[in-house]
Parts: C-alpha cells; structure tokens; sequence
C-alpha cells in the first residue's frame, strides 16, 4: 500500500527524536585519505584514475565503533547518523551493487556493520546518510552538472548515460541499508538540487520501500530539497516523499519554524565543530566547547535538534580536538542534561542574559551572562512558583526580596549569592517549577 501520511502515525514515530535532542553525525569516507574535507573530489576536479587509487591506503587500523559510540553516550548524545555513502560514491558497507567499497580495500571491514552494532550496544539510535547523488557512477550527469568532479569536461559528455539505470541502482542500495542491518531509526538522504528533486529520484517509490522494510524510520527532508528549502511537509501538503523534519545546514533558524498553518515544524540544526564535515588536516579552527554547548541549547529552546559532525581521520580516529570538545560537552550534559533532554520552548519572552528551555511545568532558566544582583525570573509570578534549585547540584535558590527589587514587585528575583561570577561560566542552570498552567506551552 502506498505511503500515506497520517499525522498521529507521524507524532509517534518522532516522539523519541524529540525527546533525545542531541546527535552525532559522523562524515567519513575515502576523502579522510587526501584530508582535505569530503567535497574534495569536486573541487578540485579529481577524475576516477586519479581518486581510486586512495582505496589501497583506506585501512584504518585505529577505527575502533565501539569507542567511537562511548564518546558520543558520554557526550550526552542520544543518536548518531554515519555516512554509509558520500557524494563520491564509496561505500562503508558491503554493498553488491558495487566494488567501490569497504570490504574491497586492505581493511575488508564492513564498516557499516561494525557501526550499529556498537550504537545499539551503548543504547543509541542508528541513523544512516546515504548520497542520492554519486560521482563514480557511470549514469550519474557528469558534463554540465552543478557539481559532478567532470562537469567541465567536454570529453566526459552525458551521451550514452541512463539515468533510469542510476536510479535502479540507487534504489538497490538503499534496499541494501534497509534490509541488511536491522532496525534503523534514521535515514538521512542527502540532497536535492536544481532539476534533482521528489521524483526525479523516483522518490514515492523510494518512500514506499523504505517504509515496508523500515516502517518507523525517521527520513529528513533532502529527497525534495536541499539546506535551504523546508519541504511539502512545511507546506501542510505532503508529498508522498516529504520529510519527517527539517534540516537547516550550519545555521540555527532565527525562531522556532512552523508550517503554513502554523503548526510546530520538527527540525534539526546540523553543523561542523571545524569548517569541514570530513576530515581536513589542515582545519583547526574548532568551535569551542562552551560555545557549542550553548548552540544545543539555543536549538532546544526554538523546539529544535542538534546534529554535532565529528570527521575521523584516515586511520580511524576522531581528531584529538573533536574528543576534547566531546568531552568537555559530555562533563556539562551529566550535570544539566536534564534541560535538554524532552525539552522544548518556554513559551516565556528570552530574557537578556539567557535562555530558557521547558518540559511541561518545569522551566529551565540557562543563565549564559552574569546580572548585577539577582536573577530575574521574568514572566513568572511569586505565588506560581513552587521552588528554584541549581540543576546541577540540587541546591536551593532562594528568592531575594530586599528592598532594592521593591520597585518590580511583578518579577521573580532569584538569588545566586554573594559571588558575582556565575558558579558554571558556560551556563548556569536554574531549575523552576511553577504550578501546573501558570505558564501557558508554547503552540
């Protein structure tokens, strides 16, 4: 039967994805060998003869999805999305439909495999990006298209070239994905563009058999669009291969995004801790941790995911700047994750030296700026609230009634004591529970 969409199915299937907040996205692939970022191919115009040749150095010893998967559990992520193919068309996975593949260098590892088995062992949800588009393959447009590696070659003209052929190959691989290693919470296709989109890839049919093998799977929204387009969902028309949730590339959407009639959009910001997705040796310029932890909860309090990229080298290990950021996140997620996880808007006005994150009568106030005396609770009132406790200790805060906050008798002051500097520079965070209603959800 034909995929319909029914909004209550739907609702169901993302509740975990709401729920967890926070993922890993893991680019890598044959381009960790040149290290000069997965695009590599492309721009710099790298034909076959060239670029293959990397697939009798691709073995890397120093892969270990087992420590991979602990890093990311104890980084407070609750998902994780390999690329099991990149636009260069090689694949982690023992795919039969091609010899440019894992299994058919030194390593012979089925890196795919290896990788949801680990994911699943530490408890996290299994997502797989998969390229619609593919570089090697020989039905692919290489002359004139926007980004094929030959596209301004004459000699590689499209003559002869079936794309319909493409399309069934394309369409077996992702039957392979589906069938070959078990239950997958996520598929992340990637992307859409020009006069590539919906049913230029045959999409209802792809849709239709993802679904029959995958029934509760997660698909994103880049088999109609690309980065910068939300979809036939946000449009409160679905298509037959519309996305479960929107996926704004290296930005945090302004607000929270809401389709044509208003309704909460589900998305997901996914960005590079450097300027690269996969590994590039020669990119340092890393995003601290403090300032991605403040990223995630930025995206949380718009009602919005956050995807957080790691490229491994070509030996199979994260960059040592990735596992100390990695780190650093995961001592703030076990003290403040409960902020984050299940949370969403506040339905309260972002006050100005922070933000706030919800779930259901209890507000998280996350204080990234130091006040000059007490905090402001602003939008509560006195008799709503119940208590105010430091989330990461459990300590009680208590409301400061002194003269000088006479003249704002309407506002919450919460007191942090007689040290100006916030206990956690990165974010401090006040847990507040008020009585039920008292602050209207945000819709």
């Amino acid at each position: 039967m034909p995929y319909q969409f029914v909004r209550e199915d739907y609702e169901r299937r993302m509740a975990w994805y709401t729920r967890a907040r926070f993922g890993m996205f893991i680019h890598w692939g044959l381009y960790a060998v040149p290290a000069r970022g997965e695009w590599v191919r492309s721009e710099e115009r790298i034909p076959n003869e060239a670029y293959d040749p990397y697939m009798q150095e691709f073995n890397p010893e120093g892969c270990d999805m087992r420590e991979w998967m602990s890093m990311a559990k104890a980084a407070g992520m609750r998902y994780v999305v390999l690329t099991a193919k990149h636009h260069d068309g090689f694949c982690l996975f023992d795919s039969a439909c091609t010899d440019f593949k894992s299994t058919n260098t030194p390593s012979g590892r089925d890196f795919v495999r290896e990788y949801v088995e680990a994911a699943r062992e530490f408890g996290l949800k299994v997502g797989l990006y998969f390229s619609l588009i593919d570089w090697r393959h020989p039905d692919f447009p290489h002359y004139g298209d926007a980004h094929h590696p030959m596209r301004d070659n004459p000699a590689c003209g499209n003559e002869g070239r079936d794309f319909g052929r493409y399309l069934d190959y394309l369409h077996n691989q992702v039957r392979e994905l589906c069938t070959n290693y078990g239950r997958l919470d996520i598929l992340w296709f990637d992307f859409s563009y020009d006069n590539l989109r919906g049913e230029a890839w045959r999409g209802a049919e792809l849709v239709d058999m993802v679904r029959s093998l995958q029934p509760d799977v997660i698909i994103d929204n880049r088999l109609e669009v690309s980065g910068e387009g939300f979809g036939s969902l946000a449009e409160c028309a679905p298509s037959p291969c519309h996305g479960d949730f929107v996926s704004p590339e290296q930005i945090i959407p302004p607000s929270g995004l809401r389709d044509a009639e208003g309704r909460p959009l589900i998305w997901e910001s996914n960005f590079t801790m450097n300027n690269h997705w996969g590994y590039c040796a020669a990119d340092h310029f890393f995003k601290p941790a403090s300032m991605l932890v403040r990223k995630l909860v930025e995206c949380v309090s718009k009602g919005g995911n956050m995807l957080l990229n790691v490229g491994p080298d070509a030996r199979g290990r994260f960059p040592e700047e990735s596992r100390r950021i990695l780190s650093e996140i995961g001592r703030w997620m076990d003290r403040n994750g409960e902020s984050v996880y299940g949370c969403g808007p506040s339905g309260l006005e972002k006050p100005d030296y922070g933000r706030i994150t919800r779930r259901g009568d209890t507000l998280y106030f996350h204080i990234l700026d130091n006040t000059v005396g007490a905090v402001p609770l602003t939008g509560l009132h006195h008799e709503d609230v119940l208590s105010i406790r430091r989330l990461a200790d459990g300590s009680e805060v208590s409301v400061n009634r002194d003269w000088v906050y006479n003249n704002y008798p309407d506002v919450v002051f919460a007191d942090l004591g007689p040290d100006p500097v916030l206990p956690d520079p990165v974010d401090t965070v006040l847990e507040v529970r008020v009585k039920p209603g008292a602050v209207p959800e945000w819709t």
